[in-house]
């Protein structure tokens, strides 16, 4: 799977249907995911996009059946149906092979400031919850 971010540059963390983390990079970057997680069993993701002072995605990537599965019925016979494609996971596709996704910038966001004030300026309420720095 490809996934292309617009900008470059965010962190694309993949974890599988357990919650394990099976894949950390920056985009735009490819990975390899297996579609199947055991006998019979199809594998699902989930892609999360961070950068910063962009809002965060979180993408499912699910997997179903292949098409070419069936194709066994023809070429495979009962092995390719029943052991080998279930096996290795062959019998499962990911839904989507490239991701392009566009992060939209965080609104509202505030930047840090430093004031200073004289002391008497601050408010009797303030001044008591002031720590002396030596």
């Amino acid at each position: 799977m490809t996934v292309n971010t617009n900008p470059n540059g965010a962190k694309v963390e993949v974890t599988d249907k357990s919650g394990a983390t099976v894949f950390e990079g920056i985009s735009p970057t490819t990975m390899y995911l297996k579609s199947g997680s055991g006998f019979f069993s199809k594998q699902s993701y989930t892609l999360k996009l961070t950068m910063n002072g962009y809002e965060s995605k979180t993408i499912p990537v699910n997997c179903s059946v292949n098409g070419w599965y069936f194709g066994n019925i023809l070429f495979g016979g009962l092995i390719g149906i029943l052991i080998v494609d279930p096996a290795t996971g062959a019998m499962y596709r990911l839904d989507k092979e490239a991701l392009n996704e566009t992060l939209e910038k965080k609104e509202n966001q505030t930047q840090a400031s430093l004031e200073i004030k004289d002391i008497k300026d601050i408010s009797p309420s303030l001044i008591s919850n002031l720590v002396k720095i030596n």
